[in-house]
């Protein structure tokens, strides 16, 4: 079985490695305008070693955001920012994909363009929390603010912003995309079982549900090529407030086959690990297994924390190709590096997760050999 260490093809996209940066949210991109820039070159460039980057949660529109300053991707400007990330990632010998996101409900009127309501499949209030940040600078959690559904004609101008998200991402210069279908956003709110009771084309059977996230990466994929896309799921329930409904494990495994006939570049199933440690959610290795026969193309396991040693068992276990570390990846730009050589791992500050500068951010240093 592989290692970590050990290069893997994503259909054509040779990886040194089988460790990934998961994406990452972390807060600073600049105000007004939610633009990348040097400080994200920098960060992503000192990671390039990885075998695959992917970045933080990146909005498709002014209404896919739900964050303080978390970068979009369809302004000029953002282009331009991001266009800085991956001419760094790209010279430093590094493979950088975006992740596409739209919030949908998990957002907050003070994101949304002119104070509007957030939108959703349909007009049920998140009972999770959100952050928003005031004027003296000061980020707090607070409750999601009540959704609109989204209306039948409408979900052409949806699918129509991913597209122009998508483009501008090619623009930007990204190896290809991955496509947000995890953590209780938009796309997996239209996925799930307990909340998408539309009783149009978007919503009710598995197939109706399914109808976003495939139009998506359709479009994805005319731009990029089926190869260079990505998709993430959380198929082991969900954060932010989104319950488990009977057919999550049916929709999981037809979500799966859908993707693989596709010929996706990878399939991406987030906090994989879980269940192992008390998650009463319904993902197991048995469904791990049956997604992976199902999608017939590389896995990339997420949710390990510190624990790489059970990372490299479930390598071994068959159940994944490759995985994507998330709080390691920012304690420790050099993480392939280390693993491989037997060097010790550095914790991370969780208070630095978020803020404006290079603290926390760019200042951890490299393994001094």
């Amino acid at each position: 079985m592989p290692i970590l260490n050990d290069p893997i093809d994503l259909r054509g996209l040779t990886c040194p490695n089988r460790i990934f940066m998961a994406p990452l949210t972390r807060q600073r991109a600049k105000a007004p305008g939610d633009v990348p820039g040097v400080l994200q070159a920098e960060h992503y460039a000192q990671r390039a070693e990885f075998g695959l980057l992917v970045t933080e949660a990146t909005q498709i529109s002014p209404e896919g955001k739900g964050y303080p300053q978390t970068p979009g991707i369809y302004s000029e400007a953002q282009v331009a920012g991001w266009r800085l990330v991956t001419d760094r990632v790209h010279a430093a010998g590094g493979r950088i994909f975006l992740q596409l996101w739209h919030v949908g409900r998990v957002s907050h009127v003070s994101h949304q363009p002119d104070g509007q309501a957030p939108v959703a499949p349909v007009a049920v209030r998140s009972k999770g929390s959100v952050s928003v940040r005031h004027a003296d600078g000061r980020r707090e959690r607070v409750e999601a603010s009540m959704p609109r559904a989204l209306e039948t004609r409408e979900m052409t101008r949806l699918i129509g912003d991913f597209a122009h998200a998508i483009s501008c991402a090619k623009a930007a210069g990204f190896d290809g995309v991955e496509v947000h279908a995890a953590n209780s956003y938009l796309i997996n709110q239209f996925l799930s079982g307990s909340l998408n009771t539309r009783d149009d084309a978007w919503g009710g059977s598995i197939e109706n549900r399914m109808r976003l996230l495939l139009h998506v990466v359709d479009a994805a994929g005319e731009a990029f090529s089926y190869a260079r896309v990505g998709v993430r799921l959380s198929p082991m329930g969900s954060a932010n407030d989104l319950p488990a409904a009977p057919d999550d494990e049916e929709c999981m495994h037809r979500v799966a086959e859908e993707l693989g006939r596709r010929r996706l570049a990878y399939l991406h199933l987030f906090n994989h690990y879980w269940w192992k440690q008390g998650w009463s959610g319904p993902f197991g290795d048995g469904l791990c297994r049956e997604m992976k026969k199902r999608f017939a193309g590389p896995i990339v396991l997420n949710g390990y924390g510190a624990d790489i040693a059970a990372a490299q068992r479930d390598l071994d276990a068959g159940l994944g190709d490759a995985v994507a570390f998330g709080r390691l990846a920012i304690s420790n730009p050099d993480l392939p590096e280390r693993i491989a050589r037997g060097h010790a791992i550095a914790s991370w500050d969780d208070s630095t997760f978020y803020g404006d500068d290079a603290r926390g951010y760019n200042d951890y240093p490299r393994f001094a050999s």
